[in-house]
């Protein structure tokens, strides 16, 4: 494994690379898939940079441990407004995850409804390219740009068209009240009515999410709002009352199973070993009835997020995950929606396409995006592609 320590180092490894390079962070956001080629690790790019409170603007290397961020926005009353999910329960990693995985896989939770995701808290990145030329883009502040905006091409990007040596993002005050309203026992149809009501309130929802039967004893729904005591408290009782049809609420603060969410222990009970987990993206109208036909067919758990917008599909049933993957994608498209494979233990990362199928003219812009940043084919290669494939 390469191992730089500092930027000029980074550059220098990539530059003088015989073949390919398979980057990692903390290793915690594995897809499954046997890298291809040399690793190359940044987690000896580590460190807060820079952090300005007042200007809600922090600086950090790329291989900067989340944990060592958070606590530092902590300490000031201030966090990472899209709540970056973590994936060490479904990988079984014992690494730290990095902010520079985070923002390379555009890493977002359920408070992307309301503050937007990873990629929209991104102000500035230092990068190497595939040719071991170091690239700057942003700064510490929002801009207008024009032609491409290397920032959001960045993030999701999987470093496939540079290794991230150092980022720079937007960061927001810690709400100072959260209350959650609970409602059991909800079909899939009717939470997603649930939520979709709440979202379309002015009460100004920062999290929808939905537990079926099949991952806790009884389907539980959650709506949360942040803010001021008072402003918590009485949007809270209204959406109480706004939501009443469908059951009543119970008004807790759940931080706990917020938290709980974003570690994905939502399948806590039954995810104790090899799996493959995958993440849909749909119209909430359409969740309940994609759940129905998937289910119907495959042995799996699933859960709701975004109001429904985005569905957690996992199986145990490694021999079975291909078919699995074939008919989500193939539903997932049907409904103008797209199905990622997310992380896989029993090999079937290797055997399918990671990514939905981008349609042919927005394939051929990225594959020449890929080959302007990479042009020798050696970040990532394959990530991006179809199993068996790389990136021409």
């Amino acid at each position: 494994m390469i191992e730089p320590g500092d930027e000029a180092a980074l550059a220098e490894a990539v530059a003088s690379a015989k073949g390919p390079l398979a980057i990692q962070g903390g290793g915690t956001r594995t897809s499954g898939r046997r890298a291809e080629g040399e690793a190359l690790s940044v987690a000896g790019l580590s460190g807060i940079t820079f952090y300005e409170p007042g200007a809600l603007t922090m600086v950090a290397k790329a291989g900067t441990p989340v944990a060592a961020i958070e606590a530092a926005l902590a300490a000031e009353g201030q966090m990472l407004a899209f709540e970056p999910f973590d994936l060490r329960r479904v990988t079984g990693a014992s690494g730290a995850s990095t902010i520079g995985g985070v923002f390379a896989s555009n890493a977002s939770g359920a408070r992307r409804v309301q503050a937007g995701a990873a990629r929209d808290h991104l102000l500035g990145v230092r990068f190497v390219d595939g040719t071991g030329a170091l690239v700057k883009s942003g700064g510490r502040v929002m801009k207008n740009v024009t032609g491409y905006d290397l920032v959001k091409l960045m993030a999701g990007s999987r470093g496939t068209l540079g290794v991230l040596s150092e980022l720079s993002f937007k960061v927001l005050p810690k709400p100072a009240a959260q209350l959650s309203l609970e409602i059991g026992g909800l079909s899939d149809g009717e939470a997603v009515r649930a939520m979709s009501a709440a979202m379309r309130s002015p009460y100004s929802v920062t999290g929808a999410l939905h537990a079926p039967a099949c991952i806790e004893e009884v389907a539980t729904t959650l709506i949360r709002v942040e803010g001021s005591q008072a402003s918590v408290a009485y949007r809270a009782e209204r959406l109480a009352a706004l939501l009443r049809e469908f059951g009543d609420a119970c008004i807790a603060d759940a931080a706990e199973s917020w938290q709980a969410a974003r570690g994905m222990m939502a399948f806590g009970r039954t995810l104790r070993g090899p799996g493959t987990l995958w993440s849909v993206s749909l119209r909430p109208s359409d969740a309940p009835d994609f759940v129905a036909g998937i289910v119907a067919a495959h042995a799996c758990l699933y859960s709701f997020d975004w109001a429904g917008g985005r569905i957690w599909i996992w199986t145990a049933e490694t021999a079975a995950a291909q078919a699995l993957h074939d008919a989500l994608q193939g539903a997932a498209a049907a409904r103008k929606g797209h199905a990622t494979l997310i992380h896989s233990a029993g090999g079937a990362a290797d055997r399918v396409a990671l990514f939905q199928p981008e349609p042919a003219p927005l394939a051929a812009i990225a594959a020449g995006l890929r080959a302007k940043f990479d042009p020798r084919g050696i970040l990532n290669p394959g990530l991006m592609a179809p199993a068996g494939q790389r990136e021409a």
